[in-house]
């Protein structure tokens, strides 16, 4: 393993998971590093090789620069002795104990008095904004107040690394955009090797430094944020970006480039790569219409509507093409137009909203 600096995480993992075959490596410093990927990928698995809480196959995770798994030497330090705060999906909280208690459970280093433990708990729920919820039971709180409170207790342990599972994902729209805002401030000012764990690519921006999109127990794709969304390299990582991606051979055509994605389909774009490429189009670069209009956009698909979903203050249209789009369009727009599942519709884009990134050969 290369040697990596004394406030690092690094990881490198091999373990059967059912299917398919855990086999990761990453390493984070003073950031976040977000891993996305689908139910079943692995995700949750490195976080609980990092906690302790699985033994991996075969396996070398050091934190702040001290070895805490090396399967070659049998060595693996005990969960409560490698510091890592870890915050569950559902929060984990005692139910049974008040949030001042919870948040008290795991203090470190261990007070040495009633006193200071009451400070020391005072000090965190200021912190997180949850003093006056300190009598409370975790039933009789929100969902929000309830992260709050899980991040407090693993903040509470002063931990060398932190790991977080779906941190978001239990949340309503509203509650989501108010706790992911919160998060990232506490995020910033903690400074903590910190690994996010997400299905939503959505959910992470704002939140990551670098994401990392896992497939099957293998990383796949790694960057900022603003990087894989500029270029993802597969189908499958710009489906999790929510970008529509056509993989097609182009070649230059007058003044533009056409991409042939099937023999009926060819895409025209503007950039000037040939070859084997991904064609990237943005869903809210995407126009629909009931029938095609009269424009600019030379690119056009025609399907019936096969998905309608509302994100944040969006409606995502997913169109039964050949090949499928997903067209992003306000609110406004998606009752105007009556786009319901199974309606015909037709989406349309400009030439320079496709954007080009060379791939592999198949």
């Amino acid at each position: 393993m290369a040697a990596y600096a004394d406030n690092a995480l690094a990881v490198e993992l091999r373990h059967p998971l059912g299917r398919i075959a855990l086999d990761v490596r990453l390493d984070a410093g003073r950031e976040t590093l977000a891993l996305i990927g689908p139910s079943g990928s692995g995700k949750t698995s490195v976080l609980m090789a990092i906690a302790g809480l699985l033994a991996p196959e075969w396996g070398r995770v050091s934190i702040a620069g001290r070895p805490v798994v090396d399967t070659e030497r049998s060595f693996s330090m005990r969960p409560e002795e490698r510091r890592v705060g870890m915050v569950f999906q559902d929060g984990a909280l005692f139910p049974n104990m008040s949030v001042e208690h919870n948040v008290g459970y795991g203090l470190y280093p261990r007070p040495s008095s009633r006193a200071e433990r009451k400070a020391r708990v005072a000090e965190t729920l200021g912190r997180f904004r949850i003093g006056a919820l300190a009598s409370a039971k975790p039933t009789r709180i929100s969902g929000g107040e309830r992260q709050r409170v899980a991040l407090a207790r693993a903040v509470a342990t002063t931990p060398r690394v932190l790991l977080l599972d779906e941190p978001l994902s239990a949340l309503d729209s509203v509650t989501k955009a108010h706790i992911s805002a919160e998060l990232a401030q506490w995020l910033a000012d903690l400074r903590l090797p910190t690994v996010l764990v997400s299905h939503d690519f959505s959910d992470v921006v704002g939140l990551a430094d670098r994401v990392a999109v896992i497939e099957e127990g293998r990383i796949v794709q790694s960057g900022t944020t603003s990087e894989v969304l500029r270029a993802p390299e597969s189908a499958f990582v710009a489906a999790f970006a929510g970008i529509n991606f056509f993989s097609g051979t182009a070649r230059r055509n007058g003044g533009f480039t056409e991409v042939k994605v099937t023999d009926e389909v060819v895409i025209a774009s503007t950039d000037t790569t040939t070859g084997a490429v991904g064609a990237i189009v943005r869903p809210w670069d995407v126009t629909l219409s009931v029938e095609r209009l009269e424009s600019s956009a030379v690119n056009f698909l025609r399907g019936l509507i096969i998905q309608v979903a509302e994100v944040g203050s969006v409606v995502r249209v997913t169109v039964g093409s050949t090949p499928p789009i997903v067209a992003e369009v306000t609110t406004e727009s998606a009752a105007r137009l009556g786009l319901v599942p199974g309606r015909p519709i037709v989406a349309t884009w400009k030439a320079a909203a496709t954007r080009l990134v060379p791939r592999g050969m198949d």
